[in-house]
């Protein structure tokens, strides 16, 4: 750069000293002297302008490279200078770097969309009014080439895993959605993950009815095959024109029978009733340690401790059912513990990791049967002799309408612990 800075002093000192001279030659009236003088001044004044529309040209060639993508420009100095010759070699290496990095995140653009086209999820970016910025290839299987997101999905809250129904080309699709905020350019927008769980939800659907019916087929044929014998005995025992009183008594056992089971079987269907008519929660807003303090009013023995939290913690429930619940997992806790020479129930409530509110029932009972842990929860099954195999499925059901789950562990010989995990509530 030095010598273009000389270039340049040297164009100054000229114009200025023509200039002068010029005027000088003037006042003498050495015209031709004097004219002689304004064309040198002239031709300094056009070459440094020259030499910098040069500089500029080299610019605009940059700029416009920059603007229109066109990154394979190279640049030679306007000038035999080695400062603009070394400045037009870095502008060269500026554009060659540009390009790279520009190739690079290209690279990097293709792979994660062809990595989030190969997905089977359905992911897509939207604005807050719903208008589709992009979608992978399985969001647009499900959603189609529209524009505009369904009005169902701008219902779910954010970062709220919901399922909802979506209608598509006349048929109600099942999808888990979730969604999240995040700011891009200073504008709001949201990234949404869709997952169509229809087949998977029939398949669980068919499942459940599979085990229901093995379940109340179990339970019918139990009931329904003596009354059968017992119908054919008695039918052959009445063709018989006359019956002593030892036949009569027989006769009547039967009878006895065949009402005992028919009541059982009126028992359980009456049990089948009860677990489809439950009412819908009425939640209000409960403190925690009132709750375990009420309950521990009904278990005074000394076995069953009820650890109260160390803070507020309060719930959005139905207070009476969830009491229920919590009776019907104590009983159960107590009938595991019959046979242990020391029992310990405890019931605790508290914060887990993710901040939701959870409340457990642990035991150091027999344990439940691995074979069998998959089918607790199923309607009418239990292990019990005496047990209707309704109660902890009614207890699945109640949380289910709280927006809750519920989930055991066990291990034989060891004890089981149930946890009921609360959904978050403002």
């Amino acid at each position: 750069m030095k010598r273009y800075a000389v270039l340049v002093t040297i164009h100054i000192i000229l114009i200025t000293t023509f200039s002068i001279t010029a005027y000088v030659l003037c006042e003498k009236q050495l015209w031709f002297s004097s004219l002689l003088a304004i064309v040198l001044l002239i031709a300094t004044g056009i070459d440094l302008y020259l030499m910098q529309m040069k500089q500029t040209a080299m610019m605009h060639r940059l700029v416009d490279s920059i603007r229109f993508n066109d990154l394979t420009q190279t640049f030679q100095p306007p000038f035999r200078d080695r400062s603009m010759r070394e400045l037009a070699e870095e502008l060269s290496q500026v554009i060659k770097s540009f390009r790279s990095q520009l190739l690079d995140e290209e690279v990097k653009h293709q792979f994660y969309e062809n990595l989030l086209n190969k997905v089977d999820t359905a992911v897509l970016v939207a604005d807050r009014n719903g208008c589709v910025l992009w979608m992978n290839q399985a969001a647009t299987t499900q959603l189609g080439q529209e524009p505009q997101l369904p009005a169902e999905l701008l219902k779910v809250p954010i970062r709220e895993a919901q399922v909802i129904g979506v209608h598509r080309n006349g048929v109600l699709q099942e999808m888990a959605i979730s969604s999240t905020l995040f700011v891009a350019q200073g504008k709001e927008q949201l990234l949404i993950n869709l997952k169509n769980i229809h087949s998977v939800l029939e398949r669980n659907e068919m499942e459940a009815w599979q085990k229901l019916i093995r379940v109340l087929t179990h339970e019918i044929m139990n009931s329904i095959t003596p009354i059968i014998s017992l119908s054919d005995t008695l039918t052959e025992r009445s063709a018989s024109q006359s019956m002593n009183e030892n036949e009569y008594r027989i006769m009547l056992q039967a009878m006895q029978t065949i009402h005992r089971r028919s009541k059982g079987l009126l028992d359980f269907v009456e049990n089948y009733r009860r677990l489809t008519r439950i009412p819908r929660p009425v939640c209000t807003y409960v403190n925690g340690n009132e709750l375990l303090s009420d309950l521990q009013k009904l278990f005074m023995e000394a076995d069953i401790r009820f650890q109260l939290p160390e803070e507020e913690l309060t719930l959005y429930i139905d207070r009476a059912q969830i009491e229920q619940i919590v009776i019907n997992l104590i009983k159960n806790a107590r009938e595991a513990c019959i046979r242990i020479s020391h029992p310990e129930i405890t019931v605790n409530l508290a914060k887990d990791a993710f901040g939701s509110i959870v409340l457990t029932v642990r035991d150091n009972g027999e344990g439940i049967l691995p074979e069998v842990m998959d089918k607790i929860f199923v309607p009418f099954f239990t292990t019990k002799t005496t047990g209707s195999g309704i109660g902890l499925s009614l207890c699945k059901q109640l949380m289910n309408l709280h927006g809750g789950t519920i989930t055991a562990c066990s291990e034989k010989g060891k004890g089981s612990c149930f946890t009921l995990t609360f959904p978050h509530h403002a």
